[in-house]
């Protein structure tokens, strides 16, 4: 299959800080659905971490106590998150970081990805196909590649700016003759955590 006609899943998370495992949370999660390089779905909600969201992870995305008060709990919000990937292709720019978040919330309230769902960083495409960049950033690459940047640092702005340096990183991959899921994902594709689960039951869903 081509890959510009594989289908994605584009998502990035905004958090409480940088380490899910010393207890920092999702208080946003955004994704969109791209088949045939088109977006054809999207998903967006606030999470509500059960905990404070710290001044200095507010001033980086606003994102603040208030907005969280009402909004629904990782474990009823992550069961969508699934549904929505389906089997499809995840991606983001630097996806370990936001795989890391995922994965770890979801271990535990008892699940954990497919296995065999792929992911592929653009942060990777972008460090391999334009080298002589200064910085790989989201903002800076989209800025380069001519991309039009309207918000950054919430997490469906960063989606769709990712969408947008995604489909224009795969077409500079076909001219390079990386043509195929299977060469774009074996030469950027990340492998995902496996966070330990202590209750296996129903851990997987498809």
């Amino acid at each position: 299959m081509k890959a510009v006609h594989a289908e994605y899943v584009v998502f990035d998370v905004e958090t409480t800080g940088l380490n899910p495992q010393q207890g920092d949370r999702i208080l946003e999660i955004a994704a969109v659905k791209v088949k045939d390089g088109e977006i054809v779905d999207t998903f967006e909600s606030f999470v509500n971490p059960q905990r404070d969201v710290p001044a200095e992870a507010a001033a980086v995305h606003n994102i603040t106590n208030e907005m969280l008060h009402d909004a629904p709990v990782a474990d009823q919000v992550l069961p969508d998150v699934i549904k929505f990937i389906s089997g499809a292709c995840l991606v983001g720019h630097n996806i370990k970081f936001d795989l890391d978040f995922l994965c770890y919330e979801l271990s535990l309230i008892s699940r954990r990805l497919d296995e065999r769902i792929p992911a592929i960083d653009t942060l990777k495409m972008s460090k391999k196909l334009l080298p002589q960049l200064r910085s790989h950033r989201l903002g800076n690459l989209a800025y380069f590649l001519g991309a039009q940047i309207e918000e950054t640092h919430r997490a469906l702005a960063d989606v769709k700016l990712t969408v947008v340096v995604l489909k224009r990183l795969l077409r500079m991959a076909n001219d390079q003759g990386i043509d195929s899921f299977q060469e774009v994902y074996k030469q950027f594709g990340v492998v995902k955590p496996n966070f330990k689960i202590e209750t296996m039951e129903q851990s997987f869903l498809f």
